[in-house]
């Protein structure tokens, strides 16, 4: 192909990238290192027909030229993203020399808000992709094995988690497992505890979460993995078969080999999406036992008082945390590019 032609080949997709991906990630940077300026406060005399008082009140006149003199607020550096309300380095570090065993500096680290964030982000992210990926796998191959008079209708069903909007979703899953709906009264009346509530638990909370995370990315999982069984070479499944291979052995030695570019794949996209996790907080109300890195961003912008640069430093985190956690498959799969290259 040629350079020009190429140039004009790419130039849609560099200008979109550029302008809805580039651009915001150095407005989002930007808008990190600074903090917004503080109340220019006057004092100003009130006179009545019988006495004078004094107020303090906001000088609107100073703080719009201060505001017209510095737009994106006062300097701030890195002086965000170190505060308590992010890395905190200043309390960990007193915690960590005053700390009195491992599981007091842990406890410790978990009273603060971004640290409290991360470790649910991580923990949901590590548990929900193995296992959607798992999953994925063996209702894809669960559902290959049928007759092609049922594929269609458990195909249809298998298909509908996916379907459901996330927040949607996790509100009729909130619903049933109130103490009021089918799960949570189905759980009371086996466990002989009607004061059982699987909102009232911070455990409790993360495997719900966890559970719901997985009934809801394994069909894009299935979707793919089915879609790759398709062009599964039946010529060296004959073989296996003709070989003695056992039901087991032919999908260890041939069926995940076959599917490994497509297990990356899903990680890589699953890995992403997790990361994010949203809307199953929201939905299930579970702020109090269960807080994300977006809920997080989504906290500082909420409210009266929307605290910009605070949401913009966890968004730069949230971004540095993304690209660390991919790094690993991205560094796998460029080298089995070159191999086979």
């Amino acid at each position: 192909m040629k350079h020009k032609t190429f140039f004009w080949f790419i130039l849609p997709t560099a200008t979109a990238m550029l302008l809805f991906i580039a651009l915001p990630i150095v407005s989002v940077v930007t808008q990190s290192l600074f903090t917004p300026h503080e109340q220019i406060l006057k004092t100003v005399e009130n006179c009545t027909p019988f006495n004078c008082t004094e107020s303090t009140v906001v000088d609107l006149d100073a703080t719009e030229q201060q505001r017209a003199e510095q737009p994106l607020g006062r300097w701030a550096g890195l002086s965000i993203y170190l505060d308590r309300g992010h890395l905190a380095t200043a309390v960990i570090a007193d915690a960590w020399t005053t700390r009195t065993s491992i599981g007091d500096f842990v406890d410790r680290l978990g009273n603060l808000p971004f640290y409290r964030a991360m470790s649910f982000t991580l923990t949901y992210t590590f548990v929900v992709t193995p296992l959607l990926i798992v999953l994925g796998f063996a209702i894809a191959v669960a559902v290959n094995s049928l007759h092609r008079h049922l594929k269609g209708l458990v195909i249809f069903f298998s298909l509908l988690p996916m379907i459901v909007s996330p927040l949607i979703g996790s509100l009729v899953l909130f619903w049933m497992i109130d103490s009021r709906g089918v799960l949570g009264t189905g759980l009371q009346w086996l466990f002989s505890n009607p004061d059982l509530s699987l909102k009232a638990s911070t455990e409790l909370t993360w495997i719900m979460l966890i559970v719901y995370g997985v009934w809801h990315s394994a069909p894009f999982a299935f979707v793919v993995f089915y879609a790759g069984l398709q062009t599964l070479p039946q010529d060296t499944m004959e073989s296996a078969m003709i070989d003695g291979a056992t039901r087991w052995q032919q999908t260890k030695y041939v069926v995940i080999p076959h599917l490994m570019p497509l297990v990356t794949f899903v990680a890589l996209i699953q890995l992403m999406d997790n990361f994010r996790v949203f809307e199953p907080i929201v939905g299930f109300n579970a702020e109090a036992h269960a807080t994300s890195l977006s809920w997080f961003i989504f906290n500082d912008l909420g409210g009266e008082t929307r605290l910009l640069s605070s949401a913009s430093a966890s968004s730069v985190l949230t971004i540095i945390g993304v690209a660390i956690l991919l790094s690993p498959v991205l560094v796998r799969t460029w080298r089995d590019f070159k191999a086979k290259g």
